[in-house]
């Protein structure tokens, strides 16, 4: 059923992956709530869910770990056919799937087909025939490259969904702020003197950055230049924050588990800068605008801060990390052939000294890494 999309009033988006993707598919899901004026309801992990709430473009949310996203608890087959039913039942007019350019959408593709949903929007490399109603043949990363954000911004425009606001936003809570400002007091942390955030967690080792490395940098940006240090982390990663905080010594201030998402949200929201791994917290303080200097692991290229200023220094992957995915391969094997390895620690207090100096001189780096890949490309 091929229906005008500004007609349907109940729109089902699936987006799988971690709170990054989500965040970063906000601007396509506002595109289409803008265009369509339906209800939004999103289907994710339970990861992403967390931020979900915090995106005002989403009515209504779905948590369900696919077995086909890497997660630690995967559902079972019979749960994944109440899950049919429960779409099912709540008669959707049709389906979005959003994906990275190396994951197939057809598993989720075929839930909404079970689940009767008529009109279904995909990239999908190969053909669907009938298990997509609107197929968009995925070009990438074989022709192109772009950042996630245009992709999901593409994906829905070919229905004629578009928007002026394509920035990333979550909402802010201020009045947490006094709380917040007094649990870092009881720690020793001073409001009346600088500080930035450091954020070293990852959810996956091919993104760690070196620990003494960390302990070297945030040592020098304490000493050197006055900063307060606080180390930001899930409750997963108390360990890896209070490691950091015993190593680096004064004026560092462990915070793993400490604070709510919304308090990690309005906490991010109001540093001066941060510091992190290519990680969620990146796509955060783009939402929040929050000049960001990224320690980027050359994973996924297209996942770069967006629309906030902010600096970024790539390096490779270890060759014993490298994903085993084909699609992925390629994109190492073709482009990063040159990239180095970690950055030094002057290089990241540089990185952060010039952003906090002329933050505007920065503000559209999220095209970065792809623009000196095909510049390689060119050369070679």
């Amino acid at each position: 059923m091929n229906k005008n999309w500004k007609e349907f009033e109940n729109i089902l988006c699936i987006r799988a992956d971690n709170m990054g993707d989500l965040i970063m598919s906000g601007p396509a899901i506002r595109a289409l709530k803008e265009t369509t004026g339906a209800r939004i309801t999103v289907l994710t992990s339970s990861m992403a869910t967390l931020v979900a709430g915090f995106m005002e473009e989403i009515d209504e949310v779905i948590t369900f770990d696919f077995p086909w996203v890497k997660n630690s608890d995967p559902e079972t087959s019979i749960i994944y056919h109440e899950l049919i039913e429960t779409i099912r039942a709540r008669n959707f007019d049709a389906a979005v799937v959003f994906t990275v350019y190396s994951q197939n959408p057809l598993p989720a593709v075929m839930l909404t087909y079970m689940a009767g949903i008529p009109n279904r929007l995909a990239y999908c490399r190969e053909n669907p025939y009938q298990l997509l109603t609107h197929w968009v043949p995925d070009p990438e990363p074989y022709t192109y490259i772009r950042h996630q954000v245009r992709r999901d911004l593409d994906l829905v425009a070919h229905i004629g969904a578009s928007t002026i606001n394509d920035g990333l936003h979550l909402q802010t809570n201020p009045r947490l702020w006094a709380q917040i400002e007094n649990n870092l007091t009881l720690k020793g942390f001073d409001p009346d003197k600088k500080w930035l955030i450091l954020h070293a967690g990852v959810s996956e080792a091919k993104r760690e950055f070196p620990v003494n490395r960390w302990v070297e940098t945030a040592q020098q940006l304490i000493s050197n230049f006055g900063y307060q240090v606080i180390l930001t982390g899930s409750e997963a990663e108390r360990q890896l924050t209070d490691q950091l905080q015993h190593k680096i010594g004064h004026h560092a201030f462990s915070t793993g588990g400490l604070f709510s998402i919304e308090e990690l949200i309005t906490l991010i929201s109001k540093a001066p800068v941060m510091l992190t791994v290519n990680t969620g917290t990146v796509h955060i303080a783009a939402a929040v605008g929050t000049p960001v200097v990224v320690l980027y692991a050359l994973t996924n290229p297209q996942h770069t801060p967006w629309k906030v200023p902010c600096q970024i220094l790539p390096y490779k992957v270890k060759l014993n990390l490298h994903s085993k995915n084909e699609v992925i391969k390629h994109v190492n094997q073709f482009f990063y052939k040159e990239m180095t390895g970690h950055p030094t620690t002057m290089d990241i207090i540089s990185a952060v000294n010039e952003l906090l100096t002329e933050p505007d001189d920065f503000l559209n780096q999220e095209l970065y890494l792809i623009e000196l890949m095909q510049e390689r490309v060119s050369l070679n």
